[in-house]
């Protein structure tokens, strides 16, 4: 073979796998966009159930097309305890099952012998889908075109591989070294090697099935390259575990031990039917006799029958993986807790629209921490019980961290291909978490005005203290009506939290119009008032946090879509 030849062969295999890498993120990235409330909705669904578990991973992996990102999201939950390790395991097992949909659509392109071929019709849908990404005027419609754009993206690709492959078919001394290498382990191990640097079994399988089917190898090395492949494919999850905790390391070890158990179970199977059959008989014998003259399609069917087939052997042995994991993994003492995120990981980055979800999660649960906060302060003002004061110093820190990390998660996240409802949800949250760590601030305002009470040794009234008690109530009933509203984005909600701010700042009147009587009557020191007073406008100033959390549901396209 001419090194000119080798040359172009070589540029053009490379050419092909970038298209092809390029084509299944731009349609991993659209089809997510357009599914993200479905995503959103699965996920919030995880349950105790192992099929529930599998049917969530196939059906998200079958969405995003990237089983990759559904396990290194999957660790991300694991990892801030968004879910359990029997969860992830099942969730994992239906990853795999979903990324067979890729290998089963690029069989179907390449089959047909006609002129115009699968194949081309696939290619033309690049064009259709630019064409309508161009004149759209909807979101939904620009998100049609990129997918159909992706699709066909995809097999331009893909037909530059096969020409590339075809050059180095038609060489004997190709040939005979790719003959060479018959070994199952080896090619297994090649396989993973391969996969592991591309980071995507789809696309592995995908090459697997386009050397095939040009004659560069056959299938008994197609199936156990595509094996490889599954082993290769835990590197992005086991990568995404060594960054984190514990447990997201754990769920790495069980997606890899799950992966190597399935190639084991059918290396042994291969060998038994080898022997019993006296080597007569073989994986690629009998899929070649189910689809004969279709060795696309047989590759294609193999990849599906074996991660069903390794996930129905998975299931029952569950308890058992994540044992294994557990004893391997030991738990580790931590010595000294720092704030954390509850319900975020940078893992999650990789799918934004479940990444979007959780964001919300993080934040109602950072505005708990504020309301809980605002709690012990008036506790503690009107008791002098300073039993929690620990405890609340802690959760004044955890919000100041969680206002700085919300903020950089959420300018991570506005990098990505987001929808309008979420790309609007999401330049909401950094004014949100600001509110929120403000309403900790004044908490912390009023732990100070104790402190002086305390070293004066005074304190408020009788009626002084049932008045701030009063106040205690409103904000919390305001608070009850905001979490509605945001989490529900619920205007109903936002009507009523209006009207008991009003209420609020009427109240806070009438606190001053007491203080100033009581003044009158000798019955409140001026250095007493003073605290009472910052109080009163402290707790108005919560207040007026509250409502502005509530009214960022106005910016959002509500009927457009629910979270």
């Amino acid at each position: 073979m001419e090194l000119e030849s080798i040359i172009i062969a070589i540029l053009t295999l490379t050419s092909g796998i970038g298209v092809f890498l390029v084509a299944c993120q731009m349609m991993s990235d659209h089809l997510e966009s357009a599914g993200s409330r479905r995503l959103k909705q699965m996920f919030a669904k995880t349950g105790n159930s192992k099929w529930m578990g599998v049917g969530i991973g196939l059906a998200s992996t079958a969405i995003i097309q990237s089983s990759s990102a559904v396990t290194v999201m999957v660790v991300g939950f694991v990892n801030v305890g968004v879910m359990n390790l029997a969860q992830a395991a099942t969730i994992i097992y239906g990853s795999n099952i979903g990324t067979t949909v890729t290998a089963q659509l690029v069989a179907l392109g390449m089959s047909g012998n006609s002129s115009i071929s699968t194949t081309l019709l696939f290619m033309a849908l690049a064009g259709i889908g630019a064409f309508v990404s161009l004149f759209s005027k909807t979101e939904k419609g620009k998100q049609i075109g990129g997918i159909l754009t992706g699709f066909g993206i995809l097999f331009v690709g893909l037909d530059m591989m096969s020409a590339a492959m075809k050059g180095f078919a038609t060489q004997p001394e190709v040939r005979t070294v790719i003959a060479t290498f018959q070994n199952p382990l080896l090619l297994v191990a090649i396989g993973a090697i391969l996969t592991a640097i591309i980071q995507s079994s789809s696309v592995m399988t995908s090459i697997a099935i386009t050397m095939l089917v040009t004659g560069l190898i056959n299938l008994e090395q197609g199936i156990y390259l595509t094996m490889g492949s599954n082993i290769g494919s835990c590197v992005s999850a086991i990568l995404a575990g060594m960054a984190s905790g514990t447990n997201a390391k754990r769920a790495a070890l069980l997606h890899l031990l799950f992966n190597v158990m399935g190639v084991s179970v059918f290396l042994v199977l291969a060998l038994l039917l080898h022997l019993f059959s006296g080597g007569s008989a073989s994986f690629g014998t009998l899929l070649g006799r189910l689809f004969p003259s279709a060795p696309q399609l047989q590759l294609a069917m193999f990849h599906s029958f074996f991660n069903v087939s390794t996930t129905l052997i998975a299931l029952p042995l569950t308890n058992f993986l994540v044992n294994t994991v557990k004893r391997i993994i030991p738990e580790q003492v931590v010595v000294a807790p720092r704030p954390r995120l509850k319900y975020l990981d940078p893992t999650m980055l990789s799918t934004p629209a479940v990444a979007i979800r959780q964001l919300k999660a993080e934040t109602e649960n950072m505005a708990e921490m504020a309301m809980d906060n605002f709690h012990r302060a008036i506790h503690i003002i009107t008791t002098f019980d300073y039993s929690e004061i620990e405890k609340f110093r802690k959760i004044e820190n955890d919000l100041n961290f969680l206002n700085k990390e919300l903020l950089g998660y959420s300018v991570k996240l506005s990098s990505n291909n987001l929808s309008a409802f979420d790309q609007r949800y999401l330049s909401s949250v950094i004014r949100t978490t600001s509110d929120l760590e403000r309403v900790g601030d004044y908490a912390e305002n009023i732990v100070e005005y104790a402190d002086s009470l305390k070293e004066q040794e005074s304190a408020f009234s009788k009626e002084a203290v049932e008045e701030v008690l009063k106040m205690e109530q409103l904000v919390d009933l305001l608070y009850h009506e905001v979490r509605d509203a945001y989490h529900k984005m619920d205007k109903e909600a936002l009507k009523r939290a209006e009207d008991i701010e009003e209420k609020i700042d009427r109240f806070t009147e009438q606190m001053e119009q007491s203080h100033i009587r009581r003044l009158t009557e000798g019955t409140c020191s001026p250095a007493v008032g003073a605290e009472y007073l910052s109080l009163a406008q402290n707790s108005e100033r919560v207040a007026d946090h509250l409502i502005n959390v509530a009214h960022t549901i106005q910016q959002l396209p509500i009927n457009s879509e629910r979270k």
